[in-house]
């Protein structure tokens, strides 16, 4: 067999607060490698500590591609991310270096290797209706609908995440197509990087749990709500924009509408921050061909290098 003359590119994808960020800064100081974020949240300015943005520090030694391309107020697609990630992909090789893509929005990491079918426009008529039902029966059975039409669209889209479950069930109902096998049908033919994926799977979810707990409070503890506070000053955001419906955003803009107290907004961050996790961890499961390192074992930095010594 001839050898795969594509240029090698890294995966490294995880559950939020598995590591991810450390891992790949450790792997740059070992390898020729530059860094490029592949997270839904860090697209936006202003989105710091709720989003786990890594400090001023880090990005000084380590830089990071694809931070803060966009105003909250601007949506950023999986489409957009594509174009830009392969722009960026293209400039690191011509450095002589090789790009490492990390980062848990698993739809971004779809779309750049698997490309993105073409899918309908949106009908008013329908999501009227989508959302007349869930006026009357509540977004979570709208859900359930969804997770018998399509179990991987579900699993990955929470059952109060209403703009995008009515998005999946609309486009099922125009085209009589799985939303999440649109999605990842592809197009413009083969990706033309070598790609290894590493992803960061926990065995056991207790100490992944753990961490996420106390991340939430090092965000309240380092200005979290300000942040969200400065971004509702600003008068042109709404809690249905894209950048807001971010995990830990949404639950604060309803705590400082005055609907939760401290306690349960607290409470309603991490619980979300766990599914969150969740959804992305079976969708780590359902990449096979990616190699899983457990994040939580010793030596993860010793496992990961050697996996890139043999790749490289």
């Amino acid at each position: 067999m001839p050898a795969d003359a594509r240029p090698p590119a890294i995966f490294l994808m995880g559950p939020t607060a598995s590591g991810k960020t450390a891992l790949a800064c450790a792997l740059r100081e070992r390898f020729a490698l530059e860094l490029v974020s592949v997270d839904s949240a860090l697209v936006y300015r202003g989105l710091e500590i709720g989003a786990a943005k890594p400090d001023p520090a880090t990005l000084a030694q380590h830089p990071h591609a694809l931070l803060d391309l966009n105003d909250p107020s601007e949506p950023y697609s999986a489409a957009d991310f594509r174009v830009d990630a392969l722009a960026a992909m293209e400039r690191i090789r011509a450095q002589g270096r090789v790009p490492l893509l990390v980062g848990g929005t698993g739809l971004y990491f779809r779309a750049l290797q698997r490309g993105l079918s073409a899918l309908p426009d949106a009908a008013p008529d329908i999501r009227a209706r989508l959302a007349a039902e869930a006026a009357v029966h509540g977004w979570p059975a709208l859900h359930a609908r969804l997770a018998a039409n399509d179990p991987a669209a579900a699993a990955r889209i929470g059952p109060n995440d209403a703009q995008r479950l009515q998005r999946a069930l609309e486009v099922i109902e125009l085209t009589g197509r799985p939303l999440s096998e649109q999605q990842t049908g592809g197009s413009g033919g083969r990706f033309p990087w070598r790609v290894l994926k590493l992803a960061l799977l926990p065995a056991d979810r207790g100490p992944l749990h753990a961490r996420i707990a106390q991340r939430f409070d090092a965000m309240l503890a380092a200005g979290f709500l300000d942040e969200v506070r400065a971004l509702r000053a600003r008068g042109d955001l709404a809690p249905d924009l894209p950048a807001l419906r971010a995990v830990g955003y949404r639950q604060a803009w309803e705590h400082l509408d005055g609907a939760t107290d401290a306690g349960t907004f607290r409470d309603k961050g991490i619980f979300a921050t766990r599914q969150l996790a969740k959804r992305q961890i079976t969708w780590l499961r359902a990449e096979l061909d990616a190699r899983a390192l457990d994040p939580d074992r010793p030596r993860l930095l010793e496992r990961a290098s050697g996996a890139l010594e043999l790749f490289l």
